[in-house]
């Protein structure tokens, strides 16, 4: 059996693009994924190599990164089209629009409370 070393150049590559594709910074991925900035730092100069651990992490956090993209460059990038995030604010509600089936009323309201919903039937609700 053959095992194909990982370019550790090619990786950072490829991780840089997660980052930027998600709008993050370093700091906020680390965050993200439950490693240290230093540990993204590292990574991203070349210093260290990625281990299993980061990359499970990486997969973990972000579904839409494919394994054997974010190793080898072989498949695609996002893993499923429109997985970017929606960014909106109170200036900017276009995004908003693209989400399907959603109701909208006055946007004069104050908010009162978000309720998020997951594939999984879990929810996080939010009060003001």
């Amino acid at each position: 059996m053959q095992f194909t070393m990982i370019n550790t150049i090619d990786f950072t590559e490829r991780l840089k693009k997660v980052i930027t594709f998600y709008e993050e910074t370093a700091s906020s991925f680390s965050e993200k994924i439950g490693v240290q900035r230093s540990s993204i730092s590292h990574i991203l100069s070349g210093r260290n190599k990625p281990s299993l651990d980061f990359v499970m992490k990486v997969l973990h956090s972000y579904p839409e990164v494919d394994l054997y993209w974010l190793m080898n460059g072989k498949g695609k990038f996002p893993s499923t089209p429109k997985t970017k995030p929606l960014k909106f604010s109170e200036s900017n509600p276009e995004p908003l629009a693209q989400i399907p089936n959603m109701k909208t009323t006055s946007n004069s309201s104050e908010v009162d409370k978000i309720i998020i919903f997951y594939k999984d039937g879990s929810f996080k609700s939010y009060e003001n």
